[in-house]
């Protein structure tokens, strides 16, 4: 038996429940119907058109994405946008789009976490914890960032790491370049809330993205701050649902996107 939307939704938010999710978000289902049966996934961070477009030519019909399409209600779908453009292509072509955001951040082994596995990070645990519980009901920890321990290093040859690990064309910092570390701190997606906590858990260098001018200006004494994008920290979440469709479904047609790039781009 083939599976169906709400199949693959229900093999995600096992992982990931969508209880866990920030009040601000909109993770799940976006556009679409649970139960379409599945002809073939993409997997991205984003979803644009170009990725809309690799769907339809592949005969896929079904897109999951980490950053939902829709944060914020539609009123129209004119076009007058490129959300409502997107929508209107996804729905013209019968598209399924679902998505999995801040409960993937929150979750036990979801964003963070996949960061830290790249970066080869020992020991890790949840940087800012909070008791929750799982899809059965059992007692977890889930919460925001993560941090660990790694082989003591310069701090500029953890910059080089991450720049070869992440993609990264630059990394912005501040703190001590040639200060050893190695209890690191990290946090997919926009993290400057957490620079507090990762100072108050003893880091040496806390990795995230999005950090703002006083972020770097207020603790640069106390900590390396490292920002490295908010899509090159949260890439690798894609992963993650690849892994856990298939160890469900071995047999399901399951790609990660092609056309997939960052949308904001550099000028050097």
């Amino acid at each position: 038996m083939r599976m169906k939307v709400k199949d693959v939704a229900r093999i995600i938010e096992q992982y990931a429940p969508l209880a866990m999710q920030e009040g601000f978000d909109n993770a799940g289902m976006q556009v679409g119907r649970l139960d379409d049966t599945v002809k073939g996934i993409v997997l991205c961070t984003d979803v644009t058109l170009d990725i809309v477009d690799e769907a339809i030519a592949c005969g896929h019909n079904l897109i999951v994405s980490h950053h939902p399409l829709i944060f914020h209600a539609l009123k129209k779908i004119t076009g007058r946008t490129i959300v409502e453009t997107i929508v209107a292509r996804a729905i013209k072509h019968d598209i399924n789009i679902y998505c999995a955001h801040t409960n993937m951040d929150n979750t036990p082994g979801g964003v963070s976490w996949r960061m830290a596995a790249k970066l080869g990070l020992t020991q890790v645990e949840v940087l800012d914890p909070h008791p929750a519980a799982d899809a059965q009901g059992q007692p977890v920890t889930m919460g925001c960032g993560v941090v660990g321990t790694i082989e003591p290093m310069l701090a500029r040859e953890l910059m080089a790491r991450l720049k070869a690990t992440f993609g990264v064309d630059a990394v912005r910092y501040s703190g001590n370049a040639d200060a050893m570390v190695s209890r690191v701190a990290l946090c997919g997606g926009a993290g400057g809330f957490l620079v507090g906590r990762a100072i108050e858990v003893g880091a040496d260098v806390y990795v995230s993205a999005d950090l703002r001018y006083n972020d770097f200006i207020d603790n640069n004494r106390s900590i390396v701050l490292m920002d490295i994008g908010h899509y090159e920290s949260e890439q690798y979440t894609k992963e993650i649902f690849g892994e856990l469709i298939m160890a469900a479904e071995p047999d399901c047609a399951v790609t990660y996107a092609k056309n997939e790039k960052n949308q904001i781009q550099f000028y050097i």
